[in-house]
């Protein structure tokens, strides 16, 4: 008479039991692990190669970095480590994936696919805010550089950071996440916007301010191709308009300017940089010539950095072209054969770039995509 009640108790157990499972394996999660360590102190290293890692890193504060998998974002540190080391700390979301992440100081503002909003202190890993925003697209590469380096939709201006979809951007304080202000924006145009210096948001035809969300005036014509930016498309010095005009954008009012024209010219704090016939040419804020055939990865701290067609990164005096330091975009023991940039980002201390064979295409699954297991090489300048 007993085992049948038994029977039944044991079934509902065992499929409470199955149920809590498939819940924990299945359901919505959040695991953070806080950084143990002390926040680690800024590196100061003499110019060259510090090591090669096998994710994209974003710098953040000139003392950690943080990369972004498919569901996690985490961090290690210092800066000048050789290679990726045991997280600092980490977040990870289920089943939500990543997005793309950028940050102001040192928040790190995650955007996920199911519209979160996540911030996250970088210095202990704990989170800071949370919001709920617009879906975001889906992470892609095996790397994590576009997630890091030039996330979808996500911008950075001042303390602010913005948050683009389908026809609407809104700007959020880095802060608490509180919505600054929103703006209506032209059908299809979010995919291809950026943010000055200046602080001007540039989405296809039309430009807002970064602090009001006011329209603009009188803006160039759109769309636009942004020229110089940092990482998550902005702070960008300079653009060319729908006509192929440059101006220089690193002041509230854009300025004409004929020099960046030129397919090959950049701008970065009103310095005009252009690369052809085996030179790079400096106008505007600075005027000089430096001979030598080489790409414009960026500006900072009044330093120009060069890549040069050997491979080679050479950084210039922004103010005069001398040169200051040039040394081999190579890992020590790594083998030596051709490679092209494809995404970067350079600080005051340090550049790193994502690396990839010539031939390399679209597709991150494709074979021979990714220069080495490691293709991020980093290094101090």
């Amino acid at each position: 008479m007993t085992r049948k009640p038994l029977s039944a108790l044991a079934a509902i157990v065992a499929l409470a039991v199955a149920g809590l499972i498939g819940w924990r394996v299945l359901g919505p999660a959040e695991v953070i692990k806080p950084a143990t360590e002390p926040y680690p102190a800024a590196a100061v290293r003499p110019a060259g190669i510090l090591g090669k890692l096998t994710m994209a890193p974003l710098i953040v504060d000139d003392r950690i970095r943080v990369y972004a998998g498919t569901r996690l974002v985490k961090a290690d540190g210092p800066v000048d480590a050789d290679m990726m080391t045991t997280p600092r700390w980490s977040y990870r979301r289920w089943p939500a994936r990543v997005s793309g992440l950028v940050a102001v100081g040192t928040t790190v503002v995650s955007r996920w696919t199911d519209g979160a909003l996540v911030a996250l202190d970088a210095r202990t890993g704990k989170v800071a805010w949370r919001a709920d925003g617009p879906d975001g697209p889906a992470f892609a590469g095996r790397t994590g550089a576009d997630a890091v380096w030039a996330p979808p939709g996500l911008f950075t201006a001042g303390t602010s950071v913005l948050v683009a979809a389908g026809r609407k951007v809104e700007a959020r304080s880095s802060q608490d996440g509180s919505v600054r202000w929103t703006a209506a924006l032209p059908l299809g145009c979010a995919a291809e916007s950026f943010v000055t210096a200046g602080g001007r948001f540039v989405c296809g035809e039309g430009a807002w301010d970064v602090i009001s969300g006011a329209p603009v005036l009188g803006w160039p014509v759109g769309p636009s191709a942004p020229l110089g930016c940092d990482v998550a498309r902005s702070r960008c010095g300079g653009l060319r308009d729908a006509s192929g005009h440059g101006w220089l954008v690193h002041a509230r009012r854009p300025e004409r300017a004929p020099a960046l024209d030129a397919s090959s010219a950049t701008a970065v704090d009103g310095l005009i940089l252009a690369a052809e016939g085996g030179a790079v040419t400096a106008s505007g804020a600075a005027t000089w010539r430096w001979a030598g055939d080489a790409q414009v990865l960026g500006v900072r701290a009044g330093k120009v950095v060069l890549l040069t067609a050997a491979y080679e990164v050479v950084t210039l005096d922004a103010r005069n072209g001398t040169p200051l330091a040039r040394f081999p975009a190579y890992a020590k023991k790594e083998r030596v054969e051709p490679w092209k940039p494809d995404l970067w980002q350079v600080t005051d201390t340090v550049v790193t770039v994502e690396r990839l064979f010539p031939g390399a295409g679209t597709d991150p699954g494709e074979p021979h995509h990714y220069y080495t297991i490691d293709p991020a090489i980093i290094a101090a300048i």
